[in-house]
């Protein structure tokens, strides 16, 4: 005989706060600190960088432990499917904005980077709501692979130990991160055109359904 309570606790919905979701709200805790060590002292604090640059490494490096260890034991939230890309483009953000505030970024860098990150977000969460999924693209995580090298050589007061020529390497690994942003968002946009026309042809067969 079944159990009507033990069938009704399997129903129940996860906890919002579950080990996914607090792992991304630390993640999300890192970024004022992050960002106020980062600009300490106008960027010539070399400790607070050190410890700047080193919460951005373990917050980028932990990303995907969260959705993983959510999608292993159930534990999918709308609440974790909110505070993740919060985590993901502030942290980015963030170090972008205090690169720049000293002056170590241009601006119209940063602009490119989160009109792409934000817009391209938006749009796959409005997708989301629709009930269709748009899987994140091989481009796009290596973009954010991309993404994370830059900023984390752009923040590692590396010259001290290296020498000024790491500024030569920021500037690559800043220039290619950038181009492959921008590559990657050109894709999302031509998937999601011919995706959408396949759905209005075919009752939206080109997109992959959100059954979670």
């Amino acid at each position: 005989m079944t159990n009507r309570g033990d069938a009704g606790a399997q129903a129940l919905p996860p906890s919002n706060w579950n080990a996914p979701n607090i792992i991304t709200v630390v993640r999300i805790c890192f970024i004022p600190a992050m960002l106020w060590l980062l600009i300490a002292d106008a960027g010539r604090d070399d400790t607070a960088r050190w410890v700047a640059a080193a919460l951005f490494i373990v917050a980028i490096a932990t990303d995907g432990i969260d959705g993983a260890i959510a999608r292993r034991y159930n534990l999918i939230t709308d609440l974790g499917k909110l505070l993740d890309p919060i985590a993901d483009k502030g942290l980015t953000g963030a170090a972008l904005v205090g690169l720049a505030m000293l002056g170590e970024l241009p601006w119209w860098v940063v602009a490119i980077v989160l009109v792409r990150e934000l817009g391209i977000t938006l749009w796959r969460l409005v997708e989301l709501r629709r009930g269709l999924v748009i899987p994140a693209s091989r481009g796009g995580k290596i973009k954010t692979v991309s993404q994370g090298i830059a900023i984390s050589l752009a923040m590692l007061p590396l010259w001290i130990v290296l020498g000024e020529w790491v500024h030569w390497l920021n500037g690559v690994t800043m220039t290619v991160a950038v181009v492959l942003t921008l590559a990657s968002g050109l894709d999302y946009l031509v998937r999601g055109w011919n995706e959408n026309r396949g759905a209005a042809g075919d009752g939206a067969g080109g997109l992959e359904r959100n059954d979670e």
